[in-house]
């Protein structure tokens, strides 16, 4: 990674840090931190991805401002981690695209909307938008089959190639002294991102939104990253269904997509509702504000794309069905031309961090 000025007070902090270990017990960061004497860009780069930003050190640090030290560990990485996504994105000319992150996140809803309902009305009459569909193939008969898959599988693979071509550049560079990657140490970092380990706090909670402990950010975050799951689970349902079997969608309400759907949507309506709600309330202090428009406009997108979604399923056999189809598919095409390029791409580079430290501590327990 190219030195940046948030590389030098990364490292300037990492060695205040070093030197005082008082956090040393608080997350996987500061216990990493003691197999280092210094810090290469590589280094901060992987233990800024290795916070979590439950805000515990914050708190608890002595020398945290007004202290003329003015250590800032969450702020500090929290802009450190931003610069890590820009740096390694694919490819390199869209990385601007996390830059104002909240006004594009936004524009590309209100273009993934217009383009869809633009192209369903030229496409098809608008009577038939507005018409009562149902029974097998109902969704094709207002946006046809190749309209509906083609594109989205295309921008879908896309997505894939992109996010993993940008992660697989940063896991080299962080690891340049790591030691074999082994199945035990590949299992401990998907179990503790999976658990969201490092926002247990030690039994308590972060000291999210405040200095207070709770569990709140890790109730939302598991409502929200296995919502997401359980509707990408249902949708690779219905493509085995109708790929595999030959069933066409719409599906009965006791179908395994509309029931994985159903919950998975519902965690995406109260997980980014209450991660927003978090957000809002939370101490300005160890907050990066310039970044606040990536999250915001991440979370928003998720819900509303749930609850399209859920409007859909509940009302797809009345007239609304067409119009709801048209702004759920506008959302959805928003949500896959950002992925690559928001706040979606933390976790994978939050993967990999864990997976590293599982690697780095695989000899040491």
């Amino acid at each position: 990674m190219r030195p940046t000025d948030t590389l030098d007070e990364a490292d300037r902090i990492m060695t205040i840090c070093n030197a005082c270990r008082y956090c040393e017990g608080y997350c996987a960061v500061f216990r990493a931190l003691t197999l280092r004497r210094e810090f290469s860009e590589p280094d901060l780069t992987y233990l800024a991805n290795l916070c979590h930003g439950c805000q515990g050190c914050y708190y608890a640090c002595q020398y945290a401002p007004p202290h003329e030290f003015n250590v800032n560990v969450p702020k500090t990485f929290s802009e450190l981690r931003a610069e890590t996504y820009r740096e390694y994105a694919w490819p390199g000319f869209l990385a601007k695209l996390f830059e104002a992150n909240g006004l594009v996140v936004s524009l590309t809803m209100v273009f993934g909307l217009a383009l869809v309902l633009s192209l369903t009305l030229f496409l098809q009459e608008g009577s038939v938008l507005f018409a009562e569909h149902d029974g097998e193939g109902a969704f094709y008969k207002v946006i046809p089959y190749n309209a509906m898959v083609w594109p989205f599988g295309l921008i879908f693979l896309f997505v894939i190639l992109a996010i993993t071509l940008g992660v697989r550049r940063y896991w080299r560079e962080i690891g340049t002294r790591r030691p074999p990657l082994s199945a035990s140490a590949l299992i401990q970092g998907m179990r503790d991102a999976m658990t969201l380990e490092n926002l247990a706090g030690g039994g308590f909670g972060c000291t999210y939104p405040d200095e207070r402990f709770s569990f709140a950010r890790r109730w939302f975050h598991h409502l929200t990253f296995y919502g997401f799951l359980l509707c990408f689970a249902a949708t690779s349902v219905a493509t085995i269904y109708d790929h595999g079997f030959g069933w066409i969608a719409p599906y009965s309400l006791f179908s395994a997509p509309v029931i994985l759907g159903a919950l998975g949507g519902m965690g995406l309506l109260v997980g980014p509702a209450g991660l927003l709600w978090l957000k809002w309330r939370a101490d300005p202090r160890p907050q990066v504000q310039e970044l606040i428009g990536m999250d915001v406009a991440f979370l928003v997108l998720l819900f509303m794309t749930s609850l399209t979604g859920l409007l859909l399923l509940g009302l797809r056999e009345t007239v609304a069905m067409g119009l709801l189809l048209a702004i759920h598919l506008g959302l959805v095409l928003a949500l896959f031309l950002t992925l690559p390029y928001g706040k979606f791409v933390h976790g994978f580079y939050r993967l990999a961090a864990l997976i590293h430290y599982a690697t780095e501590w695989r000899d040491r327990t």
